[in-house]
């Protein structure tokens, strides 16, 4: 089945990613950088923590020092070190 074509604007560095998607050929290292690219983006898209905070409500800002952040932080620098090694 093919996915559906939708035409929505982008900037210029988000043409350049999906385009780079685009060039990686069909396969499992294009499957699973897909699968890897749809759980960052999950996790990183809504970083706050579940657990409530002193005034009773979940903590809903990535900018905190709480430990979730701090370890979403260290895996982003991580794949950067790794990356770039």
């Amino acid at each position: 089945m093919r996915d559906r074509v939708v035409s929505i604007p982008l900037t210029e560095w988000e043409r350049d990613v999906v385009s780079a998607i685009r060039d990686v050929p069909e396969g499992q290292p294009r499957e699973l950088l897909v699968e890897v690219l749809n759980r960052l983006i999950e996790v990183v898209r809504d970083p706050h923590c579940a657990e409530l905070q002193a005034d009773g409500a979940p903590c809903a800002t990535p900018a905190g020092d709480c430990e979730q952040c701090l370890k979403l932080k260290e895996i982003l620098a991580s794949l950067r070190r790794d990356l770039h090694g």
